[in-house]
């Protein structure tokens, strides 16, 4: 599996997602709850970004229409979105934020 820095650890706030691009893929990575999380960041109900919603319960939620995804799986929780979206492996060392496209589910 390889791995590729997407952001620095600091650039991280609690609970609010940063949206990156790995490859072309839209990513969001978050920290919440003393862990890192990578997911998709196009909402699979709507074609917009994950990474303008909230995050609260190690969910992340749609701003359009209030879909929530559960980080750790990409399922959402809520309609009306009914398919998950990607989750990716993502990791620290040092003080990089690294991401790799092998989709954990």
């Amino acid at each position: 599996m390889t791995f590729v820095r997407v952001c620095g650890a600091d650039e991280l706030e609690e609970d609010t997602p940063k949206r990156v691009e790995l490859d072309g893929t839209p990513i969001s990575v978050v920290r919440t709850e003393g862990e890192l999380f990578a997911i998709h960041d196009i909402c699979s109900h709507a074609n917009v970004s994950l990474a303008e919603g909230e995050v609260d319960d190690c969910h992340i939620e749609c701003w359009l229409h209030g879909s929530r995804f559960d980080l750790r799986s990409g399922k959402p929780d809520s309609l009306p979105a009914t398919r998950p979206v990607p989750v990716y492996p993502v990791k620290i060392e040092g003080d990089d934020v690294l991401v790799s496209l092998s989709q954990e589910s």
